[in-house]
């Protein structure tokens, strides 16, 4: 009999980025470990509060757009109420959900810098039933400003929040990439932090500097923040650095990394032109089916 031989991603054929449907992973997560089962969560009884999570890095480019908006609509199929908050001056999260932000009246800068504002008049519904947005545009650079006068600048946008957390199951507010004013204020009104982490060495060094910030929010502001989990971004299961970085991240943070892996597709950047989550653009594909499986463990924890 022939021994089959080792898989080398050295000489293994290129695969196009757009054939997700070819992980020969699907039943392990990438660091050779077996699946943890996740159950079907029960559909809600009621609704609200909510809990608020921060969905936050300090480097770019890692997933942190596209991990809220689709893992909020994951979330709206398990019948949860879901509000999306976008809480950086690019307004990409508002771009990726078919909002053009410069033609925008109200944004979430008025509910941080203006009493009278209310927060129906900001909300805007998505194409998703069931998940709403707080919109953005280039006017919340300002804030990060106009707040250092402030009295209880850290608390800005839990006072924002706190009249609408009745309405819904999850808050995600997706941070900007950086750790000023406006993320200590998402991590200080949040129950948990979920970390997008691209699969690259790059990106590895920059968690220990934001796990620092968590501590001290923890200590200073929101003694009751929590870490849910770290989101292994941009995977391509084809290439041996990839892997390593994901298994590096599980030596060092084991149960705190999700087992929900998000691999690289065209689907993503097709899903940003569409203004619409994967989850209805391409709900058969494995991206749609690896944030349906980061619900699911996001409402186990």
């Amino acid at each position: 009999m022939t021994t089959p031989r080792p898989f080398d991603p050295r000489s293994e054929p290129l695969i196009d980025e757009a054939d997700d449907e070819t992980d020969r992973y699907s039943h392990l997560d990438i660091a050779g470990r077996r699946r943890r089962s996740v159950p079907e969560p029960a559909p809600p009884t009621s609704h609200g509060p909510a809990r608020v999570i921060a969905v936050a890095n300090q480097k770019g480019g890692v997933g942190k757009t596209t991990s809220t908006i689709n893992l909020g609509a994951a979330l709206t199929e398990y019948g949860r109420r879901v509000l999306l908050v976008d809480f950086d001056p690019q307004g990409a999260l508002s771009v990726g959900l078919g909002v053009q932000p410069h033609h925008l009246e109200t944004t979430i800068y008025n509910l941080l810098m203006e009493r009278g504002a209310e927060t129906d008049e900001v909300i805007r519904p998505t194409s998703v039933e069931g998940m709403d947005l707080l919109p953005s545009n280039i006017d919340l650079s300002a804030a990060e400003v106009q707040l250092v006068s402030e009295v209880g600048r850290e608390q800005a946008l839990g006072r924002a929040l706190k009249r609408v957390l009745d309405r819904y199951d999850v808050v995600l507010v997706d941070c900007q990439p950086s750790l000023g004013l406006l993320t200590i204020n998402a991590l200080a009104c949040a129950d948990a932090v979920l970390i997008p982490l691209a699969c690259e060495f790059f990106s590895l060094r920059g968690v220990a500097l934001l796990m620092d910030t968590i501590d001290k929010v923890r200590e200073r502001l929101n003694p009751d923040l929590e870490i849910l989990g770290i989101l292994a971004t941009m995977f391509d299961p084809r290439t041996l650095h990839t892997r390593e970085v994901h298994q590096r991240v599980v030596e060092a943070f084991g149960d705190l990394v999700f087992d929900a892996v998000i691999n690289r597709t065209i689907r993503f950047p097709e899903t940003t032109v569409a203004g619409e989550p994967i989850t209805t653009w391409a709900p058969t594909s494995n991206g749609a089916e690896s944030y349906r499986l980061l619900a699911r463990e996001v409402l186990a924890r």
